[in-house]
């Protein structure tokens, strides 16, 4: 029985109907992991023998008439939720040794609702980085082609679910770290409304743009974990009380009538010409579905990169200045004083990137140039809001490609931090604005998979689901499985 084909709704009901209990579930993927991880590198932590304990407790819930949600259901989580008993690394030298005490929130309400947590994910980084081989762990590599890049940060979930080690895997966006690992790697990724789901426990990058999510194959899987993982969370100060809609309903209702804006300004020369043609060819079979499509201009969005590129490093280094060697983390051996401790702890425990982004935040944050870079970029920041609030005053969803590439070969960009940094072009802007955002399977080019963006209004995710079921419903591209890994 191949359970690894399975979607995460396909195994709820081949567990409701008695089919096969969690713990053979469990058993077969934590096998696949075994086999096949060697080469994809997207595990940092498999968490085996707590695995079966819960798929056990599982399957006797659900005997005893008590079965939750998600009851039985596998997933994995990425490596900057804190589990408790489990180590959080991060992917980085600083945590390396981190065993958290607490939950986080997402990973708490998963786990209440009966999900299995199969291990940790590979991660660039602090979540910094867009090609996952920021990781003091290694790179990940794509499971479609395993010289290149799965993208990142989120790029170890993304894997893993392509590669069929798991049905679904939560992962964190900060300007695009969800919606572009999904894009490279022919899976669905998602990332709500800034406040819709809690950051408690969720360690942070930049924490006015760091949102929590979930990569799945389909996004039927992907509204029935959201619909667990949204709410309000009195622990989380951003976290907004909102009601939660039913998402899983929502999906059969029709997308007749729906108003696409697709960004002109996402489809210019640095786009690659074939990506940009199968994401028109998505948008067209939305408009054969009862949609409608019209352009839209967005003025400011090309300045989503420099601006992102200032706000994120100034909330990366006061985030990460808590890493100091003293409390937790990484602590240098046979230092000096106190000073020494700090220079010696960080130096050791960051890498390349980390260091670079925390010289940049505290660079645009010191005295002479806040109102300089920081506050300027503050300013574009509601600029680029404007512009999306102005163009959902005519339409429902924004479209257009998630990443002007496929896959790129691992290596090819790590030396150049501007070039890799332009990865995220086309995803940043839902960031800044706090607009939920996710990435559809809908094509490939040259064997590699290509992603659709799409953009809503705030707490509008059910208009985003719909819209990807329906397109699911009628393609087969979600379906499609890397050679070696069916």
């Amino acid at each position: 029985m191949d359970l690894h084909a399975k979607t995460l709704t396909e195994l709820a009901a081949g567990l409701d109907s008695g089919d096969y209990l969690s713990v053979e579930l469990t058993q077969a993927l934590l096998d696949r992991i075994a086999a096949h991880d060697e080469k994809l590198n997207a595990m940092i932590t498999v968490t085996g023998d707590e695995a079966l304990a819960a798929a056990a407790k599982a399957d006797a819930d659900r005997a005893a008439g008590n079965a939750g949600t998600l009851c039985g259901l596998p997933l994995i989580h990425k490596d900057i939720f804190c589990t408790r008993g489990v180590r959080t690394s991060c992917g980085s030298k600083m945590l390396d040794n981190f065993v958290s005490p607490y939950d986080a929130t997402v990973v708490e309400r998963l786990a209440a609702a009966g999900a299995v947590m199969l291990g940790k994910a590979n991660m660039d980084e602090f979540a910094m980085g867009s090609s996952n081989e920021t990781s003091y762990y290694g790179p990940v590599r794509n499971p479609w082609d395993l010289d290149r890049s799965p993208g990142g940060s989120s790029g170890g979930s993304a894997a893993s679910v392509a590669a069929r080690f798991t049905p679904a895997a939560t992962a964190t966006d900060t300007g695009g770290s969800i919606r572009q690992p999904a894009a490279l790697t022919n899976t669905i990724g998602i990332k709500p409304t800034y406040g819709r789901v809690s950051r408690y426990g969720m360690v942070a990058f930049a924490s006015s743009l760091d949102q929590a999510g979930v990569i799945t194959r389909t996004a039927e899987d992907a509204a029935r974990l959201l619909g667990v993982m949204a709410g309000f969370d009195e622990r989380d100060s951003t976290c907004l009380d909102e009601p939660v809609p039913d998402y899983a309903a929502d999906l059969g209702n029709s997308i007749k009538g729906l108003k696409i804006g697709v960004v002109r300004q996402h489809f210019d020369e640095g786009l690659d010409a074939d990506c940009g043609a199968r994401v028109r060819e998505a948008i067209a079979a939305l408009e054969s579905l009862g949609a409608t499509a019209v352009e839209v201009d967005m003025p400011n969005i090309d300045l989503s990169v420099p601006t992102y590129y200032v706000v994120a490093p100034a909330e990366c280094s006061s985030n990460l200045s808590r890493f100091d060697g003293v409390r937790f983390g990484h602590r240098a051996k046979d230092t000096g004083d106190l000073f020494d401790l700090y220079c010696r702890s960080r130096g050791e425990g960051f890498g390349d990137e980390v260091k670079r982004r925390i010289m940049t935040g505290t660079y645009v944050l010191s005295a002479g140039y806040y109102d300089a870079y920081y506050l300027k970029a503050q300013q574009v920041r509601h600029l680029i809001a404007d512009d999306f609030k102005r163009a959902f005053e005519d339409v429902d969803v924004i479209a257009g490609p998630t990443s002007p590439t496929a896959a790129f070969k691992l290596g090819a960009k790590v030396d150049d931090p501007i070039t890799m940094y332009l990865n995220d072009i086309y995803t940043i802007g839902a960031n800044l604005g706090g607009f939920p955002a996710m990435s559809i399977p809908c094509g490939f080019v040259g064997g590699l998979p290509v992603g659709l963006h799409l953009v809503g209004h705030h707490f509008d995710e059910s208009a985003l689901l719909r819209c990807a079921h329906a397109y699911q419903q009628e393609t087969d591209w979600h379906t499609r499985c890397p050679e070696g890994f069916a």
